[in-house]
């Protein structure tokens, strides 16, 4: 499996258990992604490293508040097209 995939396949099993309300585990699963996903970033044209901190601003937002469906929304829509870009 490439990264790109694993990466999308992570974020959407993560955007499940925060819908699960399995909020404290999937905060856990959203660092080792986030971390994962931020190097590859550095690479890509400036306008997608400045989607990727608008996704990840909005992500940390919705975190901030509790809003653990808007945080589930925002990896599986906004995040994971963000990897159909290559």
């Amino acid at each position: 499996m490439n990264v790109p995939t694993q990466i999308i396949d992570t974020a959407r099993h993560c955007a499940g258990l925060f819908r699960l309300g399995r909020d404290i585990e999937a905060a856990l699963e959203m660092v080792e992604l986030i971390e994962t996903a931020m190097p590859l970033f550095t690479s890509r044209s400036v306008q997608e490293q400045a989607q990727w901190m608008q996704v990840l601003s909005a992500v940390l937002q919705c975190q901030e508040r509790q809003d653990w469906l808007g945080v589930a929304d925002w990896l599986e829509v906004e995040f994971v097209e963000m990897w159909h870009w290559q």
